[in-house]
């Protein structure tokens, strides 16, 4: 996976340390005071279904956002395709300040060494304007493996024993739950049937069905179906525990230091929005991010708030395209 240790620490830090400087920027953004209402309606294009981590992400920034536009704002989902279907969205959006897409941070840094072809250029069709929110991943069992399996080593011996039966589902090729279960598996030296979904819903239907035997998502929505027993989450993709799970152990605790990789979701605008556009709504997602109720909101679902200015932003997308241009060669991933 990893091109170096030395290139992956270095991902690491400066991914922990814009982490930080995007936080202090929101609550900065914070202090600037209220913006003036804006005509018409603000309309967020989001990557992921109903129900979807995504789809939480812009519908509780649309409550805060709402009051700030005459008209409110509205949540259109464009799924499909790992992201790709609410860029293409985005890019026949009029450039106009009036249209924004809230999706994974892969699509302008993984997807670009992931697929043979893209139907856009992240350098100028996706303008940066504030991240959104991160969130660690978690790799989960449900009853179609045996209640003896609680460790990610009994997991990788199941694995073993019952190859027809060792697969992993996640929200999509592509995604990061994707490729951190192909990392890990990777790293297990086991093979591991990929199984696609349209976003984290359905594949959480089967998962507690039976017919999928793990699945990575987002721990927000394991969590409580970890508490129920519903599902066992046998790791978290933090550099430690999760506070959210700290019964979970981390797959770097486990003996697999290589997964180590958090979930982060941001706006974006068509490439041609006048910068004075894109500073402005950046200025209003900063706000939204340190308000209150949109912290705790985004905490029960297991993810933490964390706006940015549009530059830190596109020094983040910067520093990961440096990193996943290196280690998607590792993961051995190509999509045509």
């Amino acid at each position: 996976m990893n091109p170096t240790d030395a290139s992956r620490r270095d991902f690491l830090r400066r991914s922990t340390t814009l982490t930080a400087f995007t936080a202090l920027a929101g609550l900065g953004a914070h202090r600037l005071g209220a913006a003036q209402t804006l005509p018409g309606t603000l309309r967020i294009l989001c990557s992921g279904p109903a129900g979807s981590i995504p789809d939480i992400v812009a519908r509780r920034y649309a409550e805060q956002l709402s009051a700030r536009y005459a008209g409110g704002v509205v949540v259109d989902n464009r799924v499909g395709a790992a992201g790709q279907i609410s860029v293409a969205a985005l890019k026949q959006a009029p450039a106009d300040g009036a249209t924004v897409l809230l999706a994974q941070g892969a699509i302008a840094t993984v997807y670009p060494y992931l697929y043979a072809k893209l139907a856009y250029d992240p350098a100028v069709d996706l303008k940066p304007v504030s991240t959104a929110a991160e969130a660690t991943l978690g790799l989960a069992v449900g009853p179609g493996v045996p209640n003896s399996v609680v460790t990610l080593r009994d997991f990788v011996e199941w694995t073993r024993s019952n190859p027809k039966l060792a697969n992993f589902g996640s929200p999509g090729i592509g995604t990061l739950p994707h490729l951190l279960g192909a990392v890990f598996f990777r790293e297990a030296q086991v093979e591991a049937q990929h199984v696609a979904y349209p976003g984290g819903p359905p594949a959480m239907v089967d998962l507690m069905g039976g017919r999928l035997a793990a699945l990575v998502l987002p721990e927000g929505l394991l969590r409580q179906h970890h508490a129920t027993g519903k599902l066992r989450v046998l790791a978290t993709s933090g550099a430690t525990r999760s506070a959210y799970m700290p019964d979970v152990a981390s797959f770097a605790e486990q003996g697999f230091p290589g997964v180590v990789m958090r979930e982060w979701f941001a706006f974006f605008m068509p490439g041609a929005t006048p910068a004075q556009m894109v500073e402005s709504s950046s200025v209003s997602i900063r706000q939204a991010a340190a308000h209150a109720p949109l912290v705790a909101a985004l905490g029960e679902t297991g993810m933490v708030a964390v706006s940015s200015t549009p530059a830190a932003m596109a020094e983040r997308m910067a520093v990961e395209q440096r990193y996943w241009q290196g280690a998607m060669r590792g993961t051995g991933i190509r999509v045509e």
